[in-house]
Order: C-alpha cells, then structure tokens, then sequence
C-alpha cells in the first residue's frame, strides 16, 4: 500500500475490527431478510411498520418517515406504493399542507405487526443478541453509541 499519500492506514487490529463490523453488518441483515420472507415482507417493509406502529396514531408524514428510515422521498414512495398494493399503509393527504402526505397504517398493517414482531424478535436474539456473552451487549453499546451520534449529526451533509 502507498503510505506516502498522507492517509492514516488502518492498523492490522483495526482492519480486523472494521472487516468484522462489515461482515456482521451484512450478514446480520441477510439472515433477517430471510427470516421476514415467509411473511412476505422485507427489512424495510418492517423497517416502516415499526415506525407507523410506535407512532401515536400509527401515521407519520412521509417526509419524516424517510427521515427515518434513512430513505430517499422517491425511494419511500415506491416502496409505500408495493405496501399500499399489499394493504398494509394507506396515503392521507394532509389538510393544514396540501402538499404534504401521511403514511398511515392500516389495520391489515397493524395486525401483520402485531404477528410478525415476535418472530423478528425471536429472529434478532437468535443471530445476534442470545450469541453475546454476559457484559457484552452493555459493552457493545458503550462502543457504538458515539459513533451512532456521530453518524446522526453527519446526516444530509457530506
């Protein structure tokens, strides 16, 4: 590798370290994909009705909800139109914004949440929370906290 650029290379345990972060990250998210496909939905299907779901009244304006699920307006709007064709969400259109819509979910959504939750759950303690040991998942928090602060306060900029 070039060391003559000015780049801080990652040390040997440190490259271990973020390779590892990779391979969980992404395998993690595989194995829960799969886990939801039998009930037809994907992570970002749950992903949404979670956000619908702890909301107040189960709808949030769309603009919010890409916020938080880290998605593009065009991108949730697809993806609310595969949803809405699965009666899971409906739009509502907002009367103090005319240009402004809900994600509302619907009852179908709700009772679909309401009975895939506990298998996500299941699902994450099987492939993550249940294989940490005692006082690593308190260690694990500490560890990724600043950077998941971090990374929100770098949202929207480059």
């Amino acid at each position: 590798m070039d060391t003559d650029n000015g780049a801080r290379w990652l040390s040997d345990d440190e490259q271990r370290a973020w390779r590892t972060h990779l391979d969980v990250s992404r395998l993690l998210m595989y194995q829960l994909e799969r886990d939801l496909q039998p009930q037809g939905l994907t992570m970002h299907d749950y992903e949404i009705l979670v956000n619908l779901s702890e909301s107040g009244d189960r709808r949030m304006r769309m603009s919010d909800l890409a916020q938080a699920t880290l998605q593009s307006k065009s991108r949730l709007s697809h993806q609310i139109t595969r949803m809405e064709n699965a009666g899971l969400v409906r739009r509502e259109h907002c009367d103090t914004d005319k240009r402004g819509l809900f994600a509302c979910l619907t009852e179908h959504g709700w009772q679909t949440m309401r009975d895939v939750a506990p298998l996500h759950v299941e699902s994450v303690r099987r492939h993550f929370i249940d294989l940490l040991g005692p006082g690593h998942l308190e260690t694990l928090l500490e560890a990724l906290t600043p950077v998941a602060e971090h990374l929100r306060g770098h949202r929207g900029r480059g």
